[in-house]
């Protein structure tokens, strides 16, 4: 994404975002779009993101997040809109809205639909200008934003639908919504495999090592020496392996984990 907006109460971010918030705040998922689609207006680079919501980037747009949802847009772009209580989505759901609407010119919008086809329009991608077409009228016509149902924003846009997959459209609205999703997580069991893959995108290390190694090692330090001297001893490590002469690789990983074990 060019640009990242969160609508919602500013917090911690790993990656720069641009924050704002509907008016009045808590005014609804509408009244959000459009403050993140004025922010997006106001030149500030990277994409927008909402604080409840979550998204993905796509070259060639910008983002909106809010309380409700993430947009990513230009004026002659594509604005993407994730609502930030998804933990299933992923990128190949994103990948399929931006395609549909790609595959569709003639549509303003791709919504997903969830198993009961349902639209979801807080999982979507919006072509902008007609996008900022219709809050303008939506605003013009009713005086406010705040409080608005999206269907009056949707129902102006010729649309286009992409069926969710089985988990994607998953949101979180309640304590037992999340409960649901912490158990789906622990049953999916990739989920410390996806957290690995993240890192090492983010510090740019390509290096494939067992990780059954380093957990048993660091499950030994904590159980035969205390619960801190689990992460110290796999950062000493991983710091011996990255100093080793063949330069750190998992030769050099498997080594040192086999030298701090037989400690």
């Amino acid at each position: 994404s060019e640009r990242t907006v969160v609508v919602g109460d500013p917090r911690p971010t790993v990656h720069p975002v641009r924050w704002t918030r509907e008016d009045p705040p808590g005014g609804g998922p509408l009244a959000a779009l459009d403050a993140g689609v004025r922010a997006l207006g106001e030149g500030a680079g990277g994409a927008a993101a909402g604080a409840n919501g979550a998204g993905t980037d796509a070259p060639g747009t910008s983002g909106v997040q809010g309380g409700e949802a993430q947009a990513a847009a230009g004026d002659g772009g594509v604005l993407l809109v994730l609502s930030a209580d998804l933990p299933f989505l992923d990128d190949d759901t994103v990948h399929r809205l931006l395609g549909a609407l790609a595959d569709h010119p003639e549509a303003e919008a791709a919504l997903l639909t969830d198993a009961g086809e349902r639209d979801q329009p807080l999982v979507a991608a919006y072509r902008t200008a007609p996008l900022r077409r219709e809050l303008a009228r939506i605003a013009e016509e009713c005086g406010t934003l705040a409080d608005g149902p999206l269907r009056r924003l949707t129902g102006a846009l010729r649309l286009t639908r992409v069926a969710a997959g089985p988990h994607a459209s998953f949101d979180c609205d309640t304590w037992e919504d999340i409960a649901t999703a912490r158990a789906r997580i622990r049953e999916h069991g990739t989920v410390l495999d996806e957290w690995i893959t993240a890192v090492k995108d983010e510090l740019g290390i390509e290096l494939d090592v067992d990780t059954g190694v380093l957990l048993d090692l660091a499950r030994d330090a904590a159980h035969g020496v205390a619960r801190p001297a689990a992460p110290l001893t796999t950062f000493l490590v991983g710091y011996a392996a990255a100093r080793a002469a063949d330069g750190g690789g998992p030769e050099a990983v498997a080594e040192a984990a086999r030298k701090a074990a037989a400690l």
